[in-house]
């Protein structure tokens, strides 16, 4: 069975921060002062899926929101083939073993 190689979705793990935040009754301060960011931009770029946490600080906010990681990313598969021969490879679950071949 080949299936497509997941690629994690920014702007719906942004969204996604945002909700678990919320959730949580923190502030992007909260946050900032958690991490010990002199500014907030790093957060904000999260929430508007600009770019991800480090996996660092991935883990370090999945232990602030109550969560686990994958409670956080928020992953797609691409279904067009042009978006495919960017970011797809193929991957083979035999044995529950991965197995990755290039496309």
């Amino acid at each position: 069975m080949y299936n497509c190689f997941p690629v994690i979705d920014l702007r719906a793990t942004g969204k996604n921060i945002i909700a678990l935040r919320e959730a949580r009754g923190l502030t992007v301060k909260d946050i900032q002062n958690f991490f010990g960011f002199e500014e907030p931009q790093a957060v904000y770029k999260w929430q508007q899926g600009k770019s991800l946490p480090t996996v660092d600080n991935l883990l370090a906010l999945s232990f602030l929101l109550g969560v686990t990681i994958e409670k956080i990313l928020v992953y797609t598969i691409p279904n067009n083939k042009e978006q495919q021969a960017k970011t797809c490879c193929s991957v083979f679950y035999p044995f529950f073993t991965l197995h990755i071949a290039h496309c």
